[in-house]
């Protein structure tokens, strides 16, 4: 049982048993869970599950690390189906041990768990699951499985390559029952659930007459298709070989598709698909690091440069806790770039930040904040071009319109160039005094679509879709609400959240509490470790009634509280960060408790809570040495 997940005989999937989970039986339980073996994986392997939902089930598939906190899904389903599904996940190979679990709601049922080496998408097409490969019905023309004894002696289809007989199995489509002009059928993988990159291999035979089509593509998440290969002959004699280069940082299918003008369109098979981690081809570019595009700003301007005329229009600043103008969006304390200060000396400019150059031929996903400061014109504050290598503009992918003030905001960019380019950051004002102050922080490149969401990482809350567990203490007086935009009462509480400016946060309103009145917030429940833990959220104290902000920790076998981290009264009109290591190795919850301050003026919010394994980085520590008082406010570092 070395590969396989396995259950006591009177659970084990044997013809005509499967295990369930169904709500009428759970006394009120609102899941099952279902915990394998400890399993050490140090090859990639494929986990695949039979599995049906009816009604208003749901099935998650998690991976329980040693010396973690948390569960990290791996995938999930929640919708219902009348027949058995076949699912199909991937297992990284790694070093550590750890064990797939299955989290089920109501009325879902397993027939069939295995593990086996390799990746998902590889498939001989031998075992009656077809490894999760499905055909997408057409009425007239579709992939069926080929061979076996039990075929047409007439039929001119070929013999399995797998097993180079006719007892194997492959896939075919025919255009024999093709009626109408570009019946297309298409045979699609199971969705990766984890980033692949490498050749794809498999085999191939083709009798097509001409001006039919046999092409196998990509599909996202989002539906796009890209072709990744096509043919250059109509007709093979022999099974042939294909090798492609696939580059895959986010989840997708790969599609085989075919399509005939006439039923006298000929037949494709397909068989032996493969997976390797090494590129096919020598010329293909590796995956590229764009992580060089990164800055923060904290110690330096990173890899970005100023033109010389522009030095003085973008200017490396750090403005200090203060209950008047913001400060970076990394800490609430750091470092950020300003256009148009107070040292620009003459009327208009044009300044220009330069990124470094990124390979051609790769989607990249941009993404940036920035804030503005003043009621003037926006007009050309700020741009996004990209330029190539020779500091040609190749297109403008981002231009900055009216928008809210005295908040970060995220930005998304997705592009894509076949040249080698780099991001360039412009900034154009005609005159001086018509000119907004702008600041940018946080800039970060990665590969892939912008607009492909990153699953969940467990330990991981930036309030956008949900309270992620995180529950009311039913004893206090006062709640936590999860709301969007401007705080209500004037002179307290964020303009916007941390995460994107426009999204959630979680905060206390003070007007619909009285002095004293405390409201607390508990996390999930932690299953505890003897290895250390870094905690990091986003707070925001800014008016002058402001009262504390506690974080605590609370312990499952005692219930006994353990304050982490306090502050108390003003801090700043940013959201500020705080990081603590914290360590326990039992079950426990993290409490963050908001008393309301003596005026209505003491909203307290928090915002991107992480907790993650490992101890805090050293140089990232919450050191701040104030509390509020006005000898910390208004001090600008140039």
């Amino acid at each position: 049982c070395a590969h396989t997940v396995c259950f006591p005989s009177s659970l084990s999937s044997t013809p005509g048993r499967f295990i369930t989970a169904d709500s009428s039986f759970m006394d009120g339980m609102e899941k099952a869970v279902l915990v394998s073996p400890v399993l050490e994986i140090l090859d990639w392997s494929c986990l695949r599950l039979v599995y049906q939902i009816t009604g208003a089930g749901s099935l998650q598939v998690h991976q329980r690390q040693e010396g973690d906190n948390f569960d990290y899904t791996l995938w999930s389903v929640d919708k219902p189906s009348d027949s058995w599904l076949i699912a199909s996940i991937d297992l990284r190979n790694t070093s550590n041990t750890y064990q797939p679990r299955k989290e089920t709601g109501s009325s879902v049922a397993l027939f069939e768990i295995h593990i086996v080496p390799g990746y998902c998408i590889e498939c001989n097409f031998e075992e009656h699951h077809l490894c999760g490969y499905s055909n997408h019905w057409n009425p007239n023309v579709n992939w069926y499985v080929g061979g076996s004894l039990a075929r047409d002696p007439q039929s001119n289809l070929p013999d399995d390559h797998t097993m180079n007989n006719q007892r194997g199995h492959y896939m075919y489509v025919d255009s024999v029952y093709a009626k109408h002009f570009q019946e297309v059928a298409k045979l699609t993988s199971a969705m990766t659930t984890t980033p692949v990159s490498g050749c794809l291999s498999f085999y191939y035979q083709r009798d097509q007459e001409r001006g039919n089509i046999f092409s196998v593509f990509t599909r996202d998440t989002l539906g796009h298709y890209e072709e990744i290969w096509r043919p250059e002959v109509y007709a093979t004699i022999s099974w042939r070989l294909v090798n492609v280069d696939i580059k895959a940082p986010h989840p997708l299918e790969v599609v085989f598709e075919v399509a005939f003008n006439s039923a006298r369109g000929g037949y494709v098979a397909i068989d032996d698909i493969s997976f390797s981690p090494e590129f096919c081809h020598t010329e293909t570019e590796p995956l590229v690091d764009p992580s060089i595009a990164n800055c923060d700003f904290e110690k330096d301007l990173c890899h970005y440069h100023r033109e010389r005329v522009a030095s003085k229009v973008w200017n490396w600043v750090t403005v200090k806790p203060n209950a008047y103008r913001i400060g970076d969006h990394t800490t609430g304390t750091g470092s950020f770039l300003l256009v148009n200060t107070y040292f620009t000396l003459w009327y208009g400019y044009m300044g220009r930040l330069h990124g470094p150059f990124l390979p051609g031929n790769h989607k990249y996903c941009l993404r940036f904040y920035y804030a503005l400061h003043g009621f003037r014109s926006v007009d050309n504050a700020l741009m996004i071009y990209i330029y190539d290598e020779n500091n040609v503009a190749q297109e403008k992918v981002w231009s900055l319109t009216e928008t809210t003030r005295e908040i970060w905001t995220k930005v998304d960019i997705t592009y894509t160039k076949p040249m080698t380019t780099k991001v360039v950051f412009v900034s154009i004002c005609q005159n001086f005094w018509d000119c907004p102050l702008l600041a940018l922080d946080d800039i970060r490149v990665a590969i892939g679509d912008c607009r492909i969401p990153a699953g969940p990482v467990p330990g991981e809350c930036d309030f956008e879709t949900g309270d992620c567990g995180y529950t009311q203490e039913k004893t206090d007086s006062g709640d936590w609400l999860r709301v969007q935009g401007q705080t209500p009462t004037s002179y307290t509480g964020p303009r916007g959240d941390h995460t994107t400016g426009v999204g959630y946060f979680m905060y206390i309103e003070a007007s619909l509490m009285r002095p004293g009145h405390t409201a607390r917030m508990l996390s999930t429940d932690l299953r505890g470790s003897m290895e250390p833990h870094c905690l990091i959220f986003y707070y925001h104290m800014y008016g002058s009634g402001t009262g504390i902000l506690s974080v605590l920790l609370r312990r499952g076998d005692t219930h006994r509280e353990a304050l982490l981290w306090r502050r108390h009264g003003e801090q700043s009109i940013s959201w500020m960060r705080a990081m603590l290591d914290y360590m326990c190795d039992c079950r426990h919850q993290i409490v963050f408790e908001a008393i309301r301050g003596p005026s209505i003026r003491s909203d307290i919010a928090v915002d991107d809570i992480v907790i993650k394994k490992g101890p805090c980085t050293a140089d990232l520590g919450d050191n701040i040495p104030y509390s509020g008082f006005s000898e910390n406010l208004i001090e600008f570092e140039y």
